[in-house]
């Protein structure tokens, strides 16, 4: 027949393999699209449902009417839909799906077994007082602190959350047992903060608000709230702290399961603490030898104490901060470090006073589908009032001059606020909402090392002359040794080997920090025991660069490194690694 072709087996090979090619891509999408239909229903039908403040945050308003549920009902109603989309996404297989999409699963895996780790072992909700009057104040802050609606309708959500908030903290009195005595403590020393935020700032937030019926109901709501929590507040003192015996320890297999599900990281508990030992000691040994440069017949802790003393006025603190803006962005972009996507700042507030008990300075960015109020706010804990003088003398210690600029690159420039800058390129959903402490933390406590390894904080560089300079740097090591003290005490603490009283000792010999600071970072890790993230994440990240610019040679540039880094979103730095080296060798 003219014009055909006769098929020869070699003609046949071809067509097998483009066929069996055609076929597996096909599968592969198949493979992704169920993926990434369970992933979605798992946002939407668990994460946020049993999370509806997340949903807020996140820029989900639907949620906004609705409240945590911490009654036997709702946990084991969560953890049998947990387990469910656990068997549903275990049964899609990684090995049919690209390369982003394999990490997106080991993602919500992740994301799903440390959500039953917590409900089923850790169990906040049986130990921990703070967790009910907390969820009930962030989850007002959600409502008030961005303005995505009219106050009118903001209004009508908050009345709507208020009025279960009663019924949450009644929650606390039936499930909290054996409570641990330090978690009560946190509860009670946090609670005043948070009824004054209810009787002052929340309806201040709303007076804007113009149906007087609505302004009514919100009176009464708001006022229940405030009768509820100073009985709760009563509740904890007379009834719950008597009775607080409780471990908060979670010990070491549920710990290195946290690490496993949270970070990927499955080292030997053993292993990970001699790493972070290491860089404690690394940074101890830099900070004295800098010391030395600077008073050399003085010891390194006079040093330190010189290095606390040089702080600004409480009251000039949130200027402080902002006067940092201006000269980390101009380096950023004349060193070619990252692109920033923006040119909006993020608003220097003081921190919310019911997170004030457990954090000096945090960043508080929109959500990924918020569409209306995109604001970020870097939070600041100010001294409490409460304080005497050389209480808030030893606090503003961790405020000095050094570490007013490690804060600000950490939380704005080019930290957590140019990361969160970053997030509408990540590549997926699961990448926007689900993500690892040792990529948020690990980048922004990174940043402050690598900021000044380039050039940053030499003099006309962010500092005035040689001898600030040197306290710069000081600076950024008084910040490292307070991530490593964390990554030793997160450890040892948790695993029985150092009490509550050695950890704070720990933080004030060996980390450099205050008495104040210690006090509040043990209490922060007795609550947040994997808060090794931190130094972790940052010598994943090292550890990563370094293997690209061995991979890349001549071709390596730290800018389009960090920003390809920014890209994938929030995912554990293995997945990273394989995103950008292409391969899964260590991650640390």
């Amino acid at each position: 027949m003219r014009g055909s072709m006769r098929k020869t087996p070699a003609l046949l090979a071809i067509g097998a393999c483009m066929s069996a090619t055609i076929a597996a891509h096909a599968g592969t999408e198949n493979w992704k699209q169920q993926f990434q239909t369970a992933s979605d229903a798992y946002l939407d039908q668990v994460y946020f449902r049993y999370q509806p403040t997340q949903g807020t945050a996140a820029g989900y308003h639907q949620y906004d009417t609705q409240l945590e549920d911490f009654s036997r009902k709702s946990i084991d109603a969560e953890v049998a839909a947990l387990n469910s989309f656990e068997q549903r996404i275990v049964a899609i297989p990684a090995s049919a799906l690209d390369q982003t999409t394999r990490g997106d699963r080991a993602i919500v895996l992740g994301s799903i077994r440390s959500r039953l780790l917590t409900l089923q072992t850790i169990r906040p909700w049986q130990k921990d007082a703070d967790n009910y009057s907390s969820t009930a104040a962030n989850s007002a802050f959600t409502i008030m602190e961005r303005k995505f609606a009219s106050p009118d309708d903001r209004l009508r959500s908050l009345i709507a959350r208020e009025k279960l908030m009663p019924t949450l903290l009644s929650e606390a009195r039936s499930n909290l047992n054996n409570a641990p005595r330090i978690f009560t403590q946190i509860a009670i020393e946090q609670l005043p903060g948070t009824i004054s935020f209810f009787q002052h700032d929340v309806p201040l937030a709303f007076a804007g608000a113009k149906d007087p019926a609505l302004k009514a109901e919100f009176a009464q709501s708001n006022a229940a709230v405030i009768a509820a929590l100073n009985s709760y507040l009563g509740w904890l003192k007379t009834d719950l702290l008597p009775r607080s015996n409780g471990d908060f320890r979670i010990g070491a297999e549920t710990y290195a399961k946290k690490l496993e599900y949270d970070e990927m990281v499955d080292l030997p508990l053993d292993q990970l603490l001699a790493i972070g030992k290491a860089d404690l000691r690394k940074n101890q040994e830099h900070f004295n030898a800098v010391a030395k440069e600077l008073e050399p017949t003085k010891d390194p802790r006079a040093v330190l104490e010189e290095l606390g003393q040089n702080h600004p006025a409480p009251g000039q603190l949130l200027d402080a901060f902002r006067a940092t803006f201006n000269s980390l962005d101009a380096f950023i972009r004349s060193h070619h470090i990252v692109t920033i996507p923006s040119e909006v700042r993020p608003i220097v507030e003081e921190t919310p006073p019911f997170m004030r008990a457990t954090t000096f300075a945090s960043m508080d960015t929109p959500g990924p589908y918020e569409k209306h109020a995109t604001e970020a706010y870097f939070n600041v804990t100010l001294p409490d009032p409460s304080m005497t003088p050389a209480q808030v003398e030893g606090f503003m210690h961790s405020f000095n001059v050094g570490t007013v600029i490690s804060t600000a690159v950490h939380e704005a420039y080019p930290g957590h606020y140019v990361q969160f800058l970053w997030v509408p390129q990540a590549p997926s959903r699961v990448r926007k909402l689900l993500g690892a402490n040792t990529n948020v933390e690990g980048w922004a406590h990174y940043t402050e090392q690598m900021m000044l390894d380039e050039g940053y904080g030499q003099p006309g560089q962010g500092a005035k002359d040689e001898r600030e300079s040197k306290f710069l740097r000081l600076g950024q090591l008084q910040d490292a040794l307070l991530r490593d003290a964390r990554f030793v005490v997160g450890i040892e603490m948790h695993t029985g080997k150092m009490s509550f009283d050695d950890a704070v000792e720990f933080f004030q010999k060996e980390g450099y920090q205050s008495k104040e600071t210690a006090i509040v970072e043990t209490k922060r890790g007795a609550g947040d025991p994997t808060y090794l993230y931190y130094t972790l994440g940052k010598l994943e990240i090292l550890k990563l660069r370094a293997d690209l610019m061995k991979k890349q040679g001549a071709a390596f540039s730290l800018e389009e490194f960090h920003n390809s880094f920014l890209r994938q979103g929030f995912p554990p730095i293995k997945i990273v690694r394989e995103a950008l080296l292409g391969d899964d060798s260590p991650a640390i």
